[in-house]
């Protein structure tokens, strides 16, 4: 497979038109419907259902988009690094969850960038898991990861600040007037929560013998869609605490106190660009002055 015909491929994925894509590619309609035809054959397998007006990815089709999107992504990212100037530049990518140390990354970054003006900064949001398996991927360099999380492979850095777990409920909810939510409240309590199964055994273990009595009725990873369904009374949203505020949505901490470290991550034994290779030794330094105060 060349990097180039994957490149249409994406295209007309997007596109779900062969000739809507052909004119973004500046390319003949048949010439790009025969590009595909051979990557069909190349493959073993069909790529596109085709109908006369409109295309739609096969199965296999869906697994390629995916693939072809992370080598075209790794391979645009590399030569990123080797186009760099002998002053230090470049970007960098960083995976991060909404988390109240996103703060601290960003005085990272910015006081990093008063230094080194031309590197630039990308940030993928995302929960720990997925966030590992892009850096695993080569697409990402550094993750900032929720704990509990497996960092064996990685050398890491703690954040400064602890996370702070509570409930997120719409105003008319019986738990909208508590000063705090113990396990016994949430009793017969419809609940949100996070996907990530290790986040899930600290929560279990934290409500302990009421667990049983709790019900999961939805689960996810982006705050704002799940802040909608308890804005709609599907459920009370374990989540953490964040510098933000939500319409009709008040947070409450949770008693006992359930609170989580972050750390920022990078791979063992990696060969990092110079800009990427510059900001972990920025970040190890100011990070480790503050948590030695």
């Amino acid at each position: 497979m060349e990097l180039r015909v994957l490149k249409y491929f994406l295209t007309v994925a997007r596109e779900e038109n062969i000739t809507h894509a052909a004119a973004l590619l500046h390319m003949t309609q048949p010439s790009l419907s025969r590009q595909m035809m051979q990557l069909e054959e190349e493959l073993g397998v069909k790529l596109f259902q085709r109908s006369r007006y409109r295309i739609v990815l096969t199965e296999d089709g869906m697994l390629l988009r995916r693939r072809a999107q992370e080598i075209v992504d790794l391979a645009e990212k590399t030569a990123r690094e080797f186009a760099r100037q002998e002053q230090i530049s470049g970007e960098i990518l960083i995976g991060s969850g909404d988390l109240k140390n996103t703060h601290v990354l960003a005085k990272l970054i910015a006081s990093f960038r008063a230094q080194y003006p031309l590197v630039r900064f990308e940030i993928y949001s995302g929960n720990s898991d997925n966030i590992k398996e892009r850096i695993e991927q080569g697409i990402l360099d550094l993750g900032l990861l929720l704990e509990p999380v497996d960092i064996s492979k990685y050398e890491f850095v703690q954040m400064p600040e602890k996370e702070e777990w509570g409930a997120m409920v719409s105003e008319d909810s019986p738990l909208a007037s508590k000063e705090a939510v113990t396990p016994k409240d949430l009793i017969g309590m419809p609940l949100i929560l996070t996907r990530r199964e290790l986040v899930r055994n600290e929560f279990t273990r934290w409500l302990g013998s009421y667990g049983e009595q709790t019900e999961i009725t939805a689960s996810g990873n982006l705050p704002y869609n799940m802040v909608a369904l308890v804005r709609e009374n599907i459920g009370t949203f374990i989540n953490l605490k964040l510098d933000c505020q939500y319409d009709g949505v008040q947070f409450i901490p949770l008693s006992p106190k359930l609170e989580s470290r972050t750390v920022l991550v990078w791979k063992k034994a990696e060969t990092f660009s110079p800009a990427v290779a510059a900001f972990i030794k920025y970040a190890q330094k100011c990070l480790n002055s503050i948590s030695g105060d």
